[in-house]
Formats: C-alpha cells, sequence, structure tokens
C-alpha cells in the first residue's frame, strides 16, 4: 500500500516521467530531500523501476520575464468619476520576454519560456497564443496567484485616465527556481531576459550566463525597472534600451547625439559588449566595446504608424535573430529597424506574417 503522499509522486511521474527531483518537490509542496526519500522507498518497494533521461535541448533562445494579458478600457463619452463608464474594451497578449519569445519562435528559432503566471483563465489565454512559438514546459504556475496583467483606461482622445498593474506573482520567479532550471541555461544558445525579474534573479542569470559562456541579453522594462538590473554590465554580449532608461543608468541627460553617444559609452565601460539606445523616430545610437565604434542609425522613414505597441521588442528581436545567425553588428541593427517598422505598421503586437524568409526579403526592400 502506499500512502497520500507517495500515491501524489506517482500521479506526477505518471503525467512526466522526465521531471526532476526538484519539480516533484515542488508541486507535492515538500523539500527536495524528502522527494528523494520518497522516491528511494518507493524503487525498493517495486513501484519505481527505473528513470527516464532525456538530454536538455541545444541551441534554444531563453527568454525569461513577464507574459501578461493587457487590457485596454476605451471610454466612448466624457469620463465620469463614482459611476459606471460605457466603453470598448481590447485585449492583447503582452510582456516583453513573452513578446520577444514570440518574434523568435516566428523566425524559426527554438524558444524556451521561463516566467511565472497564475493558474488561471488569463494564463490559459496566453499559453493557447503562445505555445506554437515557445516550449512553455518551464513556466512556474503558481495555483494561489494571479497572471500578470496591466489594465489601462483611456478617455476618447486616446489619453490614459488611469492603470492598473497586477505584476506580484513575479516575486516567484526568483533565484532558487532559476537555479532549479539551470541545466537549460547551460545549453541554451542566448539567454534573454526582462527586467520584471527581481534584482538577485537578474544577478544569478548573469553569472550562470558567464560560467557557462553562453550569450547574455538584457532588456529593460522601464526606468523604475532599472533599479532590478545587476550592479555590473559584465558578462552582458547585449544591453538595448531607450533613453529615459540609460538616463536612469548613466545619470546623462540625453539633450542631442554627443550625450546620445556618451551614454553608449558609458554602458560599454559598464561591460556590455554591445549597447544600443533607442529613440523612437531618432532611431539608434549602437556601440561595439571591442572596437570602441559608437553609430547612430535613422529610423525607416515613411512607416504609417498604426500601433506602437511591440514595435521596441520587435526591434530587440530583429537584432538577436541576426544575433545567433552572426551577423555583423550594424546588420543586426538592420534586422531590428525593419522588424519595428513593419511591426509599427501592423495592428498586432506581434505581426502574424513574421517569417525569416519575410523578413530577408522585407530586408532587401529597405536597402
Amino acid at each position: 500500500m502506499v500512502n497520500e503522499k507517495e500515491q501524489q509522486l506517482i500521479s506526477l511521474i505518471r503525467q512526466n516521467p522526465y521531471c526532476s527531483q526538484q519539480e516533484l518537490a515542488e508541486g507535492l509542496g515538500l523539500s527536495r530531500p524528502a522527494v528523494a526519500n520518497l522516491i528511494s522507498a518507493l524503487t525498493k518497494r517495486g513501484y519505481i523501476t527505473g528513470r527516464a533521461y532525456v538530454l536538455a535541448p541545444e541551441d534554444e533562445i531563453i527568454c525569461i520575464g513577464g507574459a501578461n494579458v493587457d487590457r485596454k478600457f476605451h471610454v466612448t463619452g466624457s469620463v465620469a468619476s463614482g459611476t459606471s463608464n460605457p466603453a470598448e474594451m481590447s485585449v492583447t497578449i503582452g510582456g516583453v520576454a513573452r513578446n520577444i519569445a514570440e518574434n523568435l519562435g516566428r523566425l524559426d528559432h527554438p524558444v524556451r519560456l521561463i516566467t511565472t503566471a497564475g493558474k488561471d483563465a488569463d494564463w490559459d489565454l496566453i499559453a493557447t497564443h503562445s505555445s506554437p512559438y515557445m516550449d512553455l514546459t518551464s513556466v512556474r504556475l503558481l495555483p494561489d496567484a494571479s497572471t500578470g496583467s496591466y489594465s489601462a483606461v483611456l478617455d476618447k482622445h486616446g489619453e490614459l485616465v488611469i492603470a492598473m498593474a497586477v505584476m506580484d506573482v513575479y516575486e516567484s520567479l526568483n533565484a532558487d527556481y532559476i537555479a532549479s532550471l539551470e541545466r537549460h541555461l547551460a545549453r541554451a544558445r542566448m539567454i534573454v531576459i526582462d527586467l520584471n525579474v527581481a534584482k538577485e534573479t537578474a544577478e544569478a542569470i548573469r553569472v550562470a550566463a558567464i560560467r557557462h559562456q553562453v550569450p547574455l541579453a538584457i532588456i529593460p522594462v522601464s526606468g523604475p525597472k532599472m533599479a532590478h538590473l545587476p550592479d555590473t554590465l559584465e558578462g552582458l554580449t547585449w544591453f538595448i534600451c531607450n533613453e529615459d532608461e540609460a538616463e536612469t543608468l548613466t545619470g546623462i541627460t540625453i539633450q542631442n547625439d554627443d550625450d546620445w553617444k556618451s551614454a553608449v559609452s558609458a554602458l560599454l565601460d559598464l561591460g556590455a559588449e554591445h549597447a544600443i539606445i533607442t529613440s523612437g523616430k531618432k532611431g539608434i545610437m549602437a556601440g561595439d566595446r571591442t572596437t570602441r565604434t559608437i553609430h547612430h542609425h535613422a529610423a525607416i522613414p515613411g512607416v504609417s504608424v498604426e500601433d506602437v505597441t511591440g514595435a521596441g521588442d520587435a526591434f530587440v528581436s530583429g537584432v538577436l535573430h541576426a544575433a545567433v545567425m552572426e551577423r555583423t553588428l550594424n546588420d543586426a541593427i538592420s534586422y531590428g529597424l525593419v522588424n519595428a517598422a513593419k511591426t509599427l505598421a501592423s495592428t498586432y503586437t506581434v505581426r502574424p506574417e513574421l517569417t525569416a524568409n519575410g523578413l530577408e526579403n522585407e530586408l532587401e526592400e529597405y536597402k
């Protein structure tokens, strides 16, 4: 006979024979040593006869950070406080890490998303939309948490009235959980993180990337989230941010091109191998630490903007797509600018027509 915990353990193993002891421990709410003892006892009694072993996938791009549901409520008349307002609602799937993961998945890269979410309808929506483009088996689902969400109320002119962000779930995307997945990090082609993760988590990933000699990219989410950045950028292959985020980190107020270049230089001095500061229609400033060259690249002109949402993530994805293919820095920036321009002209956060071959053809259009 088996007791209740043993039966639960057998059920988890039956669902996934490849799960680790740490994953079993989290599923049972026990320590890993306690699970090891249960497995040993069940093995001796013949309930477990062996173990399944699989090699960790190689050459994955691992994206770590946010996966949210974004809701926008567009008030159709004048906003009245203290009462209900007629409104139209739109729902999109978001999160910087998730958006980058979908872009890269559509570009034919094997991608793994690592995040935390609630066991709720919002996660089901994200998973349904995301699963064709990325591996979701490393997502940590928490039964008592709510999936990350952002809800905004906009007036009839499109101006923000109030917004609510529910992001507590990312507190569980901690260094211990990352450590349990290090076997994936060790064999990755590249690791990409956004700063929805805590500072200690970002630092743990930075150290793991250095230990396993895996290229690492960090993409901030906002100026306030820059507080989650490690104290050094040593070990970063790519650091891509906007002007506000760069000013927060470097202390340089960017008022002209010289300031812009100085901020990029400061990011290189902090340890980044490649540093890029984006500035919307003004284009981007990019620097290389090895050659100490810093160049401005103009944004693609004449873009008919439908929605700015997701354009920054599209730029990052284009750059990293080219980087994985070992293209030059200038080429990587071209891929990013083209993908961003095409996304600006789309109503989608990640444009559904994006493919690797299609992006190559689009690149030729702009040459």
